[in-house]
């Protein structure tokens, strides 16, 4: 603590001598904290974007098509239910047979995707409804993520007539074929 300045009124000087001090005080707190501010901002905003990348980030799990619920599933009898009956129970399908109708699919995924990186299939439930002629459900099959194939993409391409343009010569190949003066002729 500052002692008081001498005077013969030492209570009133020492009263006047404390109010500059707490205004210097204060006017110092105040030039401190308005240096720090862009401090303080710049460790937000550096907070708030390391976050928002850690976040971005993060694992994306999806669940994707149509999965009945077990319960469901354990409802359906073979032999004694029509194509109706088992579209009330599962709802409708995901996919059926491309031929003859005779088979309905009901397909889920669970799928995961770290950032940029390719699409990982976690989990599959295919389950194939067989339907005899009449409509009645024969049988129920469930396959999973083991029971699926590697298909080969054949690398062959169809051959075409005449000769590809690129962006550029297509551009300008169409800067003359407009004729506005004439009417275009129509039905």
């Amino acid at each position: 603590m500052l002692p008081p300045p001498p005077s013969a009124n030492v209570s009133a000087d020492f009263a006047i001598y404390r109010m500059e001090t707490s205004s210097d005080i204060k006017r110092f707190m105040h030039t401190r904290i308005d240096n720090m501010r862009p401090a303080r901002s710049l460790a937000l905003v550096s907070i708030c974007f390391v976050a928002l990348v850690l976040g971005s980030c993060a694992k994306d799990i999806n669940a994707r098509g149509n999965l009945p619920p077990e319960e469901a599933l354990s409802q359906l009898a073979p032999g004694e239910q029509t194509r109706q009956d088992v579209q009330l129970i599962l709802g409708t399908p995901s996919h059926v047979a491309s031929f003859g109708g005779e088979t309905w699919y009901y397909i889920s995924a669970l799928t995961t995707q770290y950032a940029f990186y390719s699409v990982e299939e976690l989990e599959r439930d295919v389950y194939a409804l067989q339907f005899d002629e009449r409509g009645i459900l024969q049988e129920v099959k469930t396959y999973g993520l083991g029971d699926g194939e590697e298909i080969q993409m054949v690398e062959r391409e169809t051959p075409t007539m005449g000769r590809e343009f690129s962006l550029i010569e297509q551009l300008i190949g169409n800067l003359g074929r407009f004729d506005r003066g004439r009417p275009e002729a129509g039905p």
